[in-house]
């Protein structure tokens, strides 16, 4: 936060030195304008996004395997062009089954990806801040360093999501966490 200030006195950056649960992630969610989640676990994951749903806050949320990662922005709070932007749960509607993923700490991550993932992190949600470009809104970034490809898949609002479809099944945090 000291050099951050020292560049920019304007700018307020905290860092929460509280575990994020069901019981407080809206709270805390709601203290700040823009979050950025890069937690290496499934159930903080999705209580990020679903916390920024309900608090209707803007995410950037990146993640990391062994050689690939991938990165988008979610803002389901909100509609672009007459529709619903997609949350988290229309692009992964629950997460996988416990022990189908390997940990980071049990599968090894390549050293350097967090880092490119982190620096997309940072330019998305400087993105997010300025508005230039575009966005990361209904688009996943997949990063490929074993062949060193880029890929952007599209994604949308889904109906059946159960967070803000149709018959949503999420209303709150406290009873799915």
């Amino acid at each position: 936060g000291t050099a951050i200030a020292r560049l920019n006195p304007h700018v307020k950056f905290e860092t929460p030195n509280v575990r994020h649960a069901a019981a407080n992630a809206l709270d805390l969610i709601a203290r700040y304008d823009i979050v950025a989640d890069g937690s290496d676990n499934f159930v903080t994951r999705y209580l990020v996004a679903d916390a920024c749903y309900f608090a209707k806050r803007p995410l950037v949320t990146a993640a990391v395997g062994t050689f690939d990662g991938s990165l988008t922005t979610l803002r389901p709070h909100e509609t672009r062009d007459g529709k619903h932007n997609p949350t988290y749960r229309c692009l992964f509607p629950e997460p996988p089954p416990p022990g189908t993923v390997p940990a980071c700490a049990e599968a090894g991550i390549l050293g350097a990806l967090p880092g490119v993932l982190g620096s997309l992190m940072a330019l998305e949600v400087i993105r997010e801040i300025v508005g230039f470009g575009e966005g990361l809104v209904g688009r996943l970034l997949m990063v490929d360093a074993r062949s060193m490809r880029f890929e952007t898949l599209k994604y949308e609002w889904d109906k059946d999501n159960p967070l803000s479809g149709d018959k949503p099944t999420i209303r709150d945090l406290l009873g799915k966490y």
